[in-house]
């Protein structure tokens, strides 16, 4: 799935954490006052939290795109907002505190799209294809995609990993609520992606229609996606975008029927320059030339749209 030359991914970051209700936006507010505040021992009370849950904001924000990496070695490099995290998480942005279940549904794409920093994360969504998991299945998956890459790690490593990722999604105690940042769920498990099975020690997959997935969210996720493969054609079939590895079928756990009905709700915002096509039994997507040399501002907007902003 993933080619050695592709990807060097890293482990461990986040501490053993889950990001918490309001960590985001206190990663990305320090960073615009102090590009190396996580190297400051003042960081623990710039950010309110122990040691080891500053490395943890530290590792989301990159991880989740928020904030990227910028001159420098190790965790010395200065760190800037990115263009998503200003418009998502500034005080005048789209949603600095994360209250609308779309920018929650935002914020799993980028998570998920980031296989340097959160290699775990898209390799269980992208690479395992039954809707039923056990951790034990999760640990032969994801010990043979490091086996491909050449990476010398261990089992524990790789269960802390997806320890880690289930609690992402799966609250604590099985049931769901409004995550606070005193409590110990991420606000990611909102969205009902993955399911626990206690009694057969199994999770499952939320596959199927997204009630709260907004179609610019969606849009946004399948122009990133496209932009980066459809460079000198103009169509893809909708089983690439559906089933392919990093796919938003795929990142939303999305089954047929929901996914054209989104890309026929995008055919109708974009004024068809995404449209659905089929030609001797094959479904595909074309794009227009004009949508094809403007896809990230086209993405942009969309959420500009879903938002209110001009």
């Amino acid at each position: 799935m993933i080619r050695e030359d592709e990807i060097r991914p890293t482990f461990g970051g986040h501490e053993k954490f889950v990001f918490r209700n309001g960590w985001l936006k206190k990663g990305i507010d320090a960073v615009r006052v102090d590009r190396l505040i996580f190297t400051r021992d003042e960081a623990l009370v710039t950010l309110g939290v122990g040691k080891n849950m500053v490395r943890s904001i530290r590792h989301w924000c990159l991880a989740t795109g928020i904030v990227q990496e910028t001159e420098g070695t190790g965790l010395a490099k200065p760190l800037a907002a990115s263009m998503l995290g200003e418009r998502l998480l500034l005080e005048n942005g789209w949603d600095p505190y994360l209250e609308d279940m779309g920018s929650l549904w935002l914020i799993h794409w980028q998570l998920i799209s980031n296989p340097v920093r959160a290699f775990v994360w898209p390799v269980i969504f992208s690479a395992y294809f039954d809707a039923e998991f056990s951790k034990k299945q999760l640990i032969v998956l994801i010990s043979k995609q490091i086996e491909q890459l050449s990476i010398r790690t261990t089992e524990g490593t790789i269960e802390r990993e997806i320890d880690c990722v289930l609690r992402t999604y799966v609250p604590a105690g099985g049931v769901r609520g409004q995550a606070n940042e005193e409590s110990m769920d991420c606000p990611l498990a909102e969205l009902d992606l993955i399911q626990a099975i206690p009694e057969e020690n199994l999770y499952r997959f939320n596959i199927g229609s997204k009630p709260s997935l907004p179609t610019a969210v969606f849009g946004y996720a399948l122009f990133i996606f496209l932009l980066k493969r459809l460079q000198t054609r103009r169509t893809i079939a909708i089983e690439e975008v559906l089933y392919q590895n990093g796919s938003p079928g795929q990142a939303f756990k999305l089954d047929e029927n929901s996914f054209v009905d989104y890309l026929e709700q995008l055919e109708y915002q974009t004024s068809g320059a995404l449209r659905i096509n089929e030609t001797a039994g094959l479904r595909q997507i074309y794009l227009t030339d004009d949508l094809a040399v403007s896809m990230e501002n086209r993405a942009y907007r969309l959420l500009d749209d879903y938002y209110g902003r001009d």
